[in-house]
Parts: structure tokens; C-alpha cells; sequence
């Protein structure tokens, strides 16, 4: 089940700033959420791995049913495949996400915004309209805004404002496109969490 409450709430209950925005800048408020707050616990080697864990399914807004599969079959069973490690195709996977890989783009503000513009149908995908953001992008795909919102104030601002250092993401500003040009590359990525302790909880169940 996928939360739809306040993202506020989740940021303060992480006590981090979930999804770049000063819009979520924890340091606003102190404490947990709840009526009257609280620092952090001490937590137990259980209570890292959970909280790495929630930090980074949050990060991306998945249920935890999605979560759970994606990190203990599909990347797993990925990783075994093609011999690699299993954080690393986790994150892989993770950031080629098509919500996530518009807001890498950077045509969106937080991955809200991005998931909002996928559902809503603003984008061909290799010439087809698609609205999925928990599609996994391949290299060589190339995803282009519809005409019919490609002139939009919304677009055009994105399009100028957008910019990206990722070496496997190219965004073309004058043909509004953005191509997927290798899997990503997870040393340019700075998540702040511990990837194989999220693995590690999923491994204790």
C-alpha cells in the first residue's frame, strides 16, 4: 500500500531531507512526527537496517510490496545473472525508474512532480505514449514530451532549466528528449543510506 499522506511527515520521521526541496527541510522542525515529538533513538543494528530501509523506499515513494520484490527477486536475481553485485543493481534499477529518470533529467522538482507527469501521459517512450512511472528504462530508449504539451509553459521552463552531470543520461533542450545513453553509473550517485544494510533486512526475513 502506498502512502498518501503529508511528505513532510516522512522527511521528519527520517529526520532528512527526502526529496531536495526546501519544501522538506527537516530542520524546520524538531523531533519525530507525533504529537509532542522526540529525538531519535539509539537504534539497534535491526534499527539501522530498518531505517535504511525506509529511507530509501520513501526516497522513491514505492509501496513496500513493490520494495520488497525489487530488492530480495528482480535486482537479486539480476545481480546472479550478470554477475554483478547486488547494491549495485539495486540502485541501478532504482534510478532507472521512468519517474526517477525525469527528475535526473531534470525536468522535475522532486520525484512527485515526476511521477505526476509520467501518470498524466506527457511522454513518448521510443514513439509511444507511456504513462508508467515504475517502468525500467534500457539504454538506447528515448523518451520525448508529447506535442500536444511540448509547448507548454511547464516545458518549456523544464526544458531551459534542465540540466544533468550523469554520464548516462543526455538531455536535447531544442527537441525536447531526453536519451537513456548506458545503465546508470551508481559512483555518480549519493545516496544517504547503506545500501547493503537495506539488502540485509530483506535478507533476515
Amino acid at each position: 500500500m502506498k502512502y498518501t499522506g503529508p511528505k513532510f511527515k516522512l522527511a521528519r520521521r527520517e529526520w532528512l531531507n527526502l526529496f531536495g526541496t526546501p519544501k522538506y527541510d527537516v530542520k524546520k522542525r524538531r523531533g519525530v512526527p507525533g504529537q509532542h515529538g522526540a529525538n531519535m533513538p539509539r537504534l539497534s543494528e535491526y534499527g539501522k537496517m530498518l531505517r535504511n530501509k525506509q529511507v530509501l523506499k520513501r526516497m522513491y515513494l514505492m509501496s513496500e510490496k513493490q520494495f520488497r520484490k525489487l530488492v530480495s527477486n528482480i535486482s537479486l536475481r539480476y545481480a546472479k545473472n550478470k554477475g554483478t553485485d547486488h547494491d549495485k543493481a539495486l540502485v541501478q534499477f532504482l534510478e532507472r525508474r521512468m519517474d526517477s529518470v525525469i527528475l535526473r533529467a531534470g525536468l522535475a522538482k522532486t520525484i512527485m512532480q515526476a511521477r505526476q507527469m509520467v501518470t498524466h501521459g506527457h511522454f513518448e517512450l521510443n514513439g509511444h505514449k507511456h504513462n508508467v512511472p515504475s517502468y525500467y528504462v534500457q539504454p538506447g530508449d528515448v523518451i520525448t514530451v508529447r506535442e500536444k504539451v511540448a509547448n507548454s509553459p511547464l516545458y518549456q521552463q523544464a526544458f531551459d532549466n534542465a540540466e544533468t552531470k550523469l554520464a548516462w543520461l543526455k538531455v536535447i533542450k531544442w527537441d525536447k528528449k531526453i536519451e537513456v545513453l548506458d545503465l546508470p553509473d551508481v559512483s555518480e550517485m549519493e545516496l544517504p543510506v547503506d545500501i547493503l544494510k537495506v539488502i540485509e533486512f530483506y535478507a533476515r526475513a
